[in-house]
């Protein structure tokens, strides 16, 4: 017991506030990274390295020599090995360096005057068997997707979304791209997913929109032509067949909105 005590005493008398600091920082690099992969298929290929983990010591502990080695082997390319699969994540990782707050330059009104703008086109589009694609930047910048689009620099208005996403019009298979509560461009074309688990009866465009929020934070309205259903895709999870009350209240949790803002607006 009192070597226990000692050790600790030691311990303690050697821990300076910069080891705090470190473990701080450890820890919030660490929470950051599984927040980044949750609900991504990072989480099934870090399982399978557990288990390769867990073999690598079974193997130790029942002396299985040739089992032993293939696994050393692989574990000593260890960093190769994490940089190949999980490529994707490192580079979502690091574009969440560069944030782009979503909404700066406008008020939380003019937040919520867009919104409804967004809902409004959404359940225009789908009533009239318009497919869409609306895309609602958010922290990471989307400038790379703009940039092959057609900039628009407009207020967001239901009849102009409308207007873009008829059949008639020369960019209507692209998607619209709001940045900073205008709409940015339109005509973009988006990365679509890789993920093999993604339902094969999905179209061109759910995939694009799980491909494009894979890699970003960004928000994405999908309204298909077929079945008339709005769907919202946020990190590469789609919630599928969204009414408008429904799709309003989505979006005006997820920017932290008051719900009796509309209701108030009316009444004014």
């Amino acid at each position: 017991m009192k070597t226990l005590f000692y050790n600790l005493s030691l311990l303690f008398s050697s821990f300076r506030l910069l080891d705090l600091v470190d473990m701080v920082v450890v820890w919030f690099v660490i929470y950051r990274v599984l927040l980044l992969i949750k609900r991504t298929r990072a989480v099934q290929m870090l399982s399978g390295l557990g288990i390769l983990a867990i073999a690598y010591i079974t193997s130790i502990w029942l002396e299985l020599f040739t089992l032993n080695w293939l696994l050393e082997k692989f574990f000593a390319n260890l960093f190769i090995i994490i940089v190949v699969l999980f490529q994707h994540e490192i580079r979502r990782g690091l574009a969440h360096i560069g944030r782009n707050p979503f909404f700066t330059s406008i008020s939380a009104d003019e937040e919520t005057l867009v919104v409804d703008e967004i809902v409004k086109a959404a359940v225009q589009l789908a009533q009239k068997k318009i497919g869409a694609l609306i895309v609602v930047e958010r922290e990471i910048g989307l400038e790379d997707y703009i940039e092959v689009g057609i900039r628009v620099d407009s207020t967001v208005n239901a009849e102009l979304i409308n207007s873009i996403f008829i059949n008639t019009s020369p960019i209507h298979d692209g998607a619209l791209i709001i940045r900073g509560g205008r709409i940015s461009a339109a005509g973009c074309f988006l990365p679509l997913t890789r993920n093999p688990n993604v339902d094969r009866n999905l179209g061109t465009r759910h995939r694009a929109a799980i491909g494009l929020t894979e890699e970003t934070d960004a928000v994405v309205l999908v309204v298909s032509e077929e079945n008339m259903q709005i769907s919202i895709v946020m990190g590469g999870q789609i919630t599928p067949d969204l009414d408008m009350p429904s799709l309003r209240k989505t979006l005006y949790n997820l920017f932290s909105l008051s719900h009796d803002y509309k209701e108030e607006r009316r009444t004014v």
